[in-house]
């Protein structure tokens, strides 16, 4: 057994067997800022992990109505700016501009459509793109929302398909992927044109290029309004490739696509319901959460084997963020009804969980901020 299995087993005994593990000093010389969302406590935290460990550095009540849980979901950061996503309201949700850092409101959030989860970002953070889950009424299709974030104005929606969500763009910012849970695709929307200009099958048994003005569910396996068969949750792609990781919740995989030829590569099989996906700056980890399997699998992406399968501290593992430098996961656990939210940190050079902190309930939304070197 490793130090910090040791420890962490130790722990479990009681307080006055062994400290606990985000009081320890760990084995990591830079400091780590990360910001989580608690959806059920309508709860923005900002985590600090580093020699001292993980602690709890701020939390802020999100929301404008004391009567009404409005869902904390989705966040990215871009320089000094956090944006946040609530996902409920009056029915719409709405997208949130903070400072980072001081994390006090910028003006008034603005309306999106229903549901707005996943947030993506261009890289010189002038745009927001964010996908509206849509969990009322009729299973229709759904859009993505595209913000100007200098003004924080609302200048399209896009229409994909049903349940819209995990929405990330590629690294040079030209297209912007998400999948759809209930049509089991994968959707490419050009950001130069705010247009859909490719779609992909990750219906079991028939991957593959479909027609763009497809938005419906016609070519799921079992034909016209049959149950998806991948349901996709995540997308992300590859920082030095043309590779896409799309995470299928219900078919207990993980599928990559080139985008290049836009064709199936490989199929990872994977524990029960990998929700949300992460890589590591060189590419070279694939992280999972899986959601349904109260721990998170780490893939090698080169000779695409497992590297490991570890539990989390508590059940329902969601989102997922990989440090600037590569070397840590953080991950958000929601827990199950009155429980606390959790964020627990892996190491990515062992696969060890090394620390978690306790935030509010249904820990969702997880982006890394920044790091501090000394």
């Amino acid at each position: 057994m490793t130090l910090w299995a040791t420890l962490a087993a130790l722990q479990a005994l009681g307080p006055a067997v062994a400290p606990p593990l985000a009081a320890l000093q760990f084995p990591v010389s830079d400091t780590h800022y990360v910001y989580v969302v608690a959806e059920s406590a309508d709860l923005l935290h900002r985590i600090r992990f580093g020699p001292q460990g993980a602690v709890l550095e701020n939390t802020v009540e999100v929301g404008e109505m004391a009567t009404e849980t409005e869902g904390p979901h989705g966040l990215n950061v871009s320089g000094r700016f956090l944006y946040m996503t609530t996902a409920h309201g009056v029915p719409d949700g709405k997208l949130w501009k903070f400072h980072a850092g001081p994390d006090t409101l910028v003006g008034n959030p603005i309306l999106l459509g229903y549901f707005p989860a996943t947030l993506a970002l261009t890289g010189d953070g002038l745009y927001a793109f964010v996908a509206n889950f849509n969990l009322h009424g009729e299973m229709v299709p759904s859009t993505v929302s595209v913000v100007y974030t200098p003004d924080m104005i609302e200048v399209e929606q896009v229409e994909t398909c049903a349940m819209p969500h995990g929405a990330r763009l590629e690294p040079g910012g030209a297209y912007l992927y998400s999948v759809c849970m209930m049509d089991d695709q994968l959707v490419e929307i050009d950001t130069r044109t705010f247009d859909v200009s490719r779609r992909f099958s990750l219906a079991v048994g028939a991957e593959g290029p479909i027609a763009p003005g497809r938005g419906g569910g016609e070519h799921r396996a079992g034909g016209a309004g049959g149950a998806p068969s991948c349901s996709p949750t995540w997308v992300v792609p590859a920082a030095g490739s043309d590779r896409l990781y799309v995470a299928c919740n219900r078919g207990n995989r993980i599928v990559e696509v080139d985008r290049s030829s836009w064709s199936l590569r490989h199929v990872f099989e994977t524990g029960p319901g990998p929700y949300n996906l992460a890589l590591s700056p060189d590419d070279r980890v694939l992280v999972a959460t899986l959601k349904a399997g109260a721990a998170v699998q780490f893939f090698d992406t080169g000779t695409r084997q497992q590297l490991a399968t570890v539990p989390s501290s508590t059940t329902v593992p969601h989102g997922v963020a990989v440090s600037l430098d590569g070397r840590f996961a953080f991950v958000s656990v929601e827990g199950v009804g009155a429980e606390p939210g959790k964020v627990d940190i892996f190491d990515l050079t062992t696969f060890e969980r090394v620390a978690d902190v306790e935030v509010g309930q249904q820990a969702g939304g997880i982006v890394v901020w920044k790091m501090e070197s000394r």
